[in-house]
C-alpha cells in the first residue's frame, strides 16, 4: 500500500469532516440522522479519492442505502485496488445522548487483505505487544487465560483489568472476573475503543474480551495489528440466514478461531476522529467559527499519531 502522506491527509479530512457533520445532532436523540449525515460525508469524500475502493465491512446490505453496504464501489477509479472498512459513527447511542466515546472510523488495505466480516456477533479477545500470542486461547477458561497472561506480564491477578461490553451474555465472564478479583472497565457500546485500549499502558487496560460485532473485530484488528498487539477472533453463526451470508463471503469453517495475521494479511492504516469526548480522543469543540478535532491514525510506519485539526466552517 501506497503509505505516502497526502493519502494519509486525506484520510484524516475524511473522517474529521464525517465527524463533524454530526455535531448538529450530538445530544438530539437523533441516531438515525446523525448516522446518515455522517455517512454522506464520507460517502462523497471517498468517492472523490484516486482508488478503486470496496466496502468489505459496512454498515448493511444493498438495500439498507443510505448506509455504506458491503461490496458498494468507492473512489473515482483512476487509482490502487482497495478494501475499504467504515464505521461513520462508532456509537450512535453515545451521540444521540451526548455520553463519551463517539467516533467516526475508517481503515483500508490492498484488496484482499482486510476480511471481509459478515453481519454477525464475533467471540474476541485482545491484548497488548510484547507479549506472546499463545499466552490466551478463545479456548481456554477466563481462569487459564488470566492466568497466562499474569505470569507473562509478571502481574498478580488482582493487578489486571479487563475491559468488556456490559450486556446479559457476559454474566457467566463477568462472574469468572469477580471471582478472580480482576478489575474490570464496563463499557456500555463502542467495542472498537474497548479493544483499542489495550494498546498503550496509558489506558490501563490489560486485556479486552467478550463477545462483540464480528465486523467491529475487524476494524480493531486493523487498527491493532499496525501497534503490533494482539487479537483473537471467532465468529458465531446462530440462525441458517448467519450461515449463509458467511458461505456467500467465503467462509467454510464455521468454528474457525482466526489469527490477527489472518483478518488483516498486509498492511493497513486504521484512522478514527472523536465526536464527543473518549478515552482515545477528545470530540469536537465549535469555537470561534471553526471546528477543533482530533484524530488517531494508525500504519507501520509511525504505529500511532494523534493529529488535532482546525476546519473553518464554511
Amino acid at each position: 500500500m501506497n503509505l505516502s502522506k497526502e493519502l494519509l491527509l486525506k484520510l484524516i479530512d475524511i473522517t474529521s469532516n464525517s465527524a463533524i457533520a454530526c455535531y448538529p445532532y450530538i445530544g438530539k436523540n437523533e441516531k438515525i440522522l446523525a448516522d446518515k449525515a455522517a455517512t454522506d460525508v464520507m460517502r462523497n469524500s471517498l468517492n472523490k479519492l484516486d482508488i478503486k475502493g470496496k466496502v468489505v465491512i459496512g454498515e448493511g446490505e444493498l438495500d439498507e442505502a443510505p448506509m455504506l453496504y458491503i461490496g458498494e464501489k468507492l473512489g473515482n477509479g483512476n487509482g490502487p485496488e482497495l478494501d475499504i472498512a467504515v464505521d461513520p459513527v462508532e456509537g450512535t447511542n453515545f451521540v444521540a445522548k451526548n455520553l463519551p466515546g463517539a467516533m467516526t472510523v475508517l481503515a483500508v488495505a490492498n484488496k484482499g487483505d482486510l476480511f471481509s466480516a459478515p453481519e454477525t456477533y464475533m467471540e474476541k479477545i485482545a491484548f497488548g505487544k510484547d507479549l506472546p500470542n499463545n499466552i490466551i486461547d478463545l479456548d481456554n477458561t477466563v481462569e487459564e487465560n488470566l492466568k497466562n497472561f499474569a505470569e507473562a506480564s509478571n502481574k498478580y491477578l488482582d493487578e489486571l483489568t479487563v475491559c468488556i461490553l456490559k450486556r446479559d451474555r457476559h454474566a457467566n465472564i463477568i462472574n469468572e472476573l469477580k471471582k478472580l478479583n480482576v478489575n474490570i472497565k464496563f463499557i456500555t457500546d463502542g467495542d472498537v475503543t474497548g479493544a483499542l485500549l489495550v494498546s498503550d499502558k496509558k489506558y490501563k487496560v490489560d486485556i479486552f474480551m467478550g463477545i462483540g460485532g464480528g465486523p467491529e473485530g475487524v476494524i480493531a484488528a486493523a487498527a491493532l495489528k499496525t501497534m503490533n498487539c494482539n487479537f483473537k477472533g471467532r465468529f458465531i453463526f446462530k440462525t441458517k440466514d448467519d450461515i449463509q451470508r458467511a458461505k456467500k463471503m467465503g467462509i467454510n469453517d464455521f468454528n474457525k478461531k482466526y489469527e490477527i495475521n489472518e483478518i488483516i494479511k498486509g498492511k493497513s492504516i486504521f484512522c478514527a476522529t472523536g465526536i464527543t469526548n473518549g478515552d482515545l480522543m477528545n470530540g469536537i469543540v465549535k469555537k470561534n467559527g471553526k471546528y477543533f478535532t482530533e484524530t488517531i491514525i494508525t500504519h507501520e510506519k509511525s504505529f500511532l499519531e494523534l493529529v488535532k485539526k482546525d476546519v473553518s466552517i464554511t
